[in-house]
């Protein structure tokens, strides 16, 4: 499996990893596996950037009326409160994007495919929680927006780990193929510093 190609340029999607979700007063059962998947989120963050790329911090931005809290879900993440901000353990940087969105998607709603494009990204990696809700519909909707995509198996997470497991089970082989991978992000960094050396041996 190659995930780069000589020319790629990735950026890093780590998706709703906000304060509301890590609240030790207000736990969530998605707490727990969220919290060990900082350390791999930081580690390929870095490399990204060293790569050139792009880090964005995509985060749940919802307004107190939304349509999306009349069913069983209870309002949070609400635009302009602690909760809707990144969470401190994260190691973001002034040249990194934050993306508050307002539905599940970093790209619905928001100007993300544009701001990408601009700077020549060509590939999505995304990452954060939860692997069967907004990542994997900001994974869908960066293939669908002509990025490639790829969902980093070790920095993301669902509750129960159950539906982590077979959701990305169920893009490991796909049609499309390999324009959406799922990949460690090992993998990712090995293939990040190998388009980095490559390219200091054209210059």
């Amino acid at each position: 499996m190659r995930l780069l190609e000589k020319n790629d340029r990735v950026a890093l999607l780590v998706i709703d990893m906000v304060k509301d979700y890590f609240d030790p007063d207000h736990r969530l059962p998605v707490t727990d596996p969220a919290a060990k998947i900082i350390e791999p989120i930081n580690r390929l963050a870095g490399a990204v950037r060293l790569s050139g790329g792009q880090v964005v911090f995509a985060t749940d931005s919802f307004q107190l009326d939304d349509f999306i809290f009349k069913g069983k879900m209870q309002p949070h993440a609400i635009a302009g409160t602690r909760g809707a901000e990144i969470i401190d353990e994260l190691d973001r940087r002034p040249e990194d994007i934050w993306l508050p969105k307002p539905r599940f998607s970093a790209f619905f709603g928001t100007d993300l495919a544009e701001r990408l494009k601009k700077t020549g990204i060509t590939v999505c990696a995304v990452a954060g929680i939860a692997t069967h809700f907004c990542v994997l519909t900001s994974a869908l909707d960066a293939l669908c927006n002509d990025f490639k995509t790829i969902i980093v198996e070790d920095c993301t997470t669902a509750y129960p780990e159950v539906i982590h497991t077979n959701t990305l089970a169920n893009y490991r082989r796909n049609p499309l193929q390999p324009l959406l991978e799922v990949a460690s992000s090992g993998e990712l960094i090995m293939a990040l510093n190998g388009n980095s050396e490559s390219q200091k041996t054209d210059e």
